[in-house]
């Protein structure tokens, strides 16, 4: 613990490794195709948390799979629908858009057809936008009535811009960062999202080790897992815990089951920064962050079965290997009980 001598932990910091290894079980509970109930915690067995890895989420497997491997698109198309799919960051919105307009392709019009097909879902009532980032609505020189429109704007200069070019060619993740968040109606945490999903295609080749962002959330979870976390920046404080994860893993006790062999990187403990702030309303009610909430409202209500681990190609990581992983699986709900 020599690494944290600046930092006074609280009892949330601990269950921060507890939630992490026991979300990564539930997750290769059900892909293993075991009957529910998936753990015996109280909390996560009730609310809805997202994976202990990133690129585990429901959306980010959907990108993966439609979008980031796809072989048959040139890198312009790749980073259109990347960041098209991302600005609405909701599945059944590609959907739609897929059955108005087909597969995507960057042409002069596409724009026009994208605005008429979300026109439409909005006058029929439908929701087009996830709840997990916020984007402004508009600016001085954006002030279209429909926010969908200022926002296809902005994608539309980045292609002209030829952004994905300028990406491919960044020394690091930070300098793709920071080309993406120039653009109006972007911040910091939606540019740092923005460059990860882009990462997970070929247009560029960051690790997910080079530079971090702390979103809200994570924020929040870092306030209440250390009473003195102004002491050090968040960035710090989370590259900290997750170049010394093998150690407090092991020194709890703990066996976290790894992405086929791969350690949390700055993404994922970033993430799970953000969900152990929400986890704590429940487990330490009495350690108020930065927002001081106290509950947590979306329920755990699983979507389809999980069939299968899609993973960005070029990471070279072998997604069909399930040898030992029933097993553990089982061992560890047994000790769970």
């Amino acid at each position: 613990m020599d690494y944290f001598k600046k930092l006074k932990p609280t009892p949330v910091f601990e269950a921060f490794w507890h939630f992490a290894t026991e979300r990564q079980d539930i997750f290769f509970r059900r892909l293993q195709g075991l009957p529910a109930p998936w753990t015996t915690d109280p909390i996560l067995s009730r609310y809805k948390f997202t994976n202990a890895y990133r690129v585990l989420d429901r959306v980010s497997q959907y990108l993966v799979e439609n979008i980031s491997n796809r072989t048959d698109l040139k890198p312009e198309n790749i980073f259109f629908g990347t960041l098209l799919f991302k600005i609405f960051n909701k599945i059944e919105t590609w959907e739609l858009l897929k059955t108005d307009i087909g597969d995507f392709q960057y042409s002069q019009d596409v724009f026009e057809r994208i605005d008429a097909s979300i026109s439409k879902a909005l006058a029929n009532g439908k929701k087009v936008y996830s709840a997990a980032y916020i984007m402004p609505t508009r600016t001085a020189t954006l002030r279209a009535a429909r926010k969908h429109r200022n926002h296809l704007q902005i994608l539309k200069q980045m292609i002209t811009d030829e952004l994905h070019k300028r990406i491919a060619g960044a020394k690091n993740m930070q300098q793709g960062f920071e080309l993406i968040r120039s653009y109006p109606m972007i911040g910091d945490f939606l540019a740092y999202q923005f460059i990860t999903d882009i990462n997970y295609s070929n247009i560029s080749d960051f690790t997910e080790m080079e530079f971090v962002i702390a979103g809200p959330g994570a924020k929040d979870g870092i306030k209440k897992c250390f009473s003195n976390s102004d002491s050090m920046t968040e960035s710090d404080i989370i590259r900290l815990v997750c170049e010394h994860q093998e150690e407090e893993f092991s020194r709890r006790g703990l066996t976290f089951q790894k992405l086929r062999g791969r350690q949390l990187q700055l993404i994922d403990c970033q993430n799970l920064f953000c969900e152990i702030s929400k986890y704590s309303r429940v487990s330490h009610p009495d350690i108020l962050g930065i927002s001081a909430r106290t509950r947590i409202k979306r329920l755990f209500q699983p979507q389809n079965s999980l069939r299968t681990i899609l993973l960005p190609s070029k990471w070279g990581i072998p997604t069909n290997d399930t040898s030992n992983l029933r097993a553990h699986c089982e061992r560890s709900l047994e000790k769970c009980i």
